[in-house]
């Protein structure tokens, strides 16, 4: 397996989720808590998103087969919606939705909904799966892509559990500066995943 993919899927996938980005909504959800049922909520968001993502690497493009999607056309969509993304994250309209979702939505137990779904395994972490493990079919491919998508997990998880410290040491100034770092990265992608679309239809050289 090409290095080169490695390191796509893994800044890929860690612009999307945006586990930096992530970090100051788990603390505003678990406010009060204790830390062990924070340690709690933490691993089951993260476990319950692997699973979802997992699923759609695995299946996802026999969906689309089932449902006469080409593959490239969905890259092309695929990059569409994360060009949309990176957008919604260097005018920080990204932030403000994940946070008025968690302010709507949040309840006694917020691992599975907003965390799991949609904050964690959104729209845009199940399309990058899909079009990662498309990019290299077999099993092969679907084990990188998966490997890949563990890691970023593991630092969601890891960000969670020092979510405190972590708030403290960035301050709400370095985090939206990172976050519109990502934004940046992710558009660059996102134009990428396109043109690799439109390369396969033969639109591009």
């Amino acid at each position: 397996m090409d290095s080169a993919f490695f390191i796509t899927a893994f800044v890929t996938l860690f612009v999307i989720i945006d586990p930096i980005g992530l970090t100051p909504l788990f603390v505003a959800l678990t406010q009060g808590m204790t830390a062990r049922a924070r340690r709690a909520i933490a691993l089951r968001a993260c476990i319950i998103a692997a699973l979802i993502l997992c699923l759609f690497a695995a299946f996802g493009e026999a969906v689309l087969g089932f449902v006469g999607i080409s593959m490239p056309a969905f890259r092309i969509a695929g990059g569409v919606l994360l060009f949309l993304t990176a957008l919604d994250m260097l005018f920080e309209r990204r932030t403000k939705r994940r946070e008025g979702q968690a302010d709507e939505d949040e309840g006694p137990d917020p691992s599975v909904f907003p965390l799991a779904i949609p904050l964690i395994a959104g729209p845009g972490a199940i399309a990058s799966v899909i079009l990662l493990s498309g990019q290299n079919p077999g099993i092969e491919g679907l084990a990188a892509t998966l490997g890949v998508m563990l890691a970023v997990l593991a630092i969601v998880l890891v960000l969670f559990l020092g979510a405190g410290l972590l708030e403290r040491a960035l301050g709400k100034t370095g985090i939206n500066v990172v976050t519109r770092l990502l934004g940046m990265l992710l558009a660059a992608l996102s134009v990428q995943f396109v043109l690799d679309g439109l390369r396969a239809f033969g639109f591009a050289g």
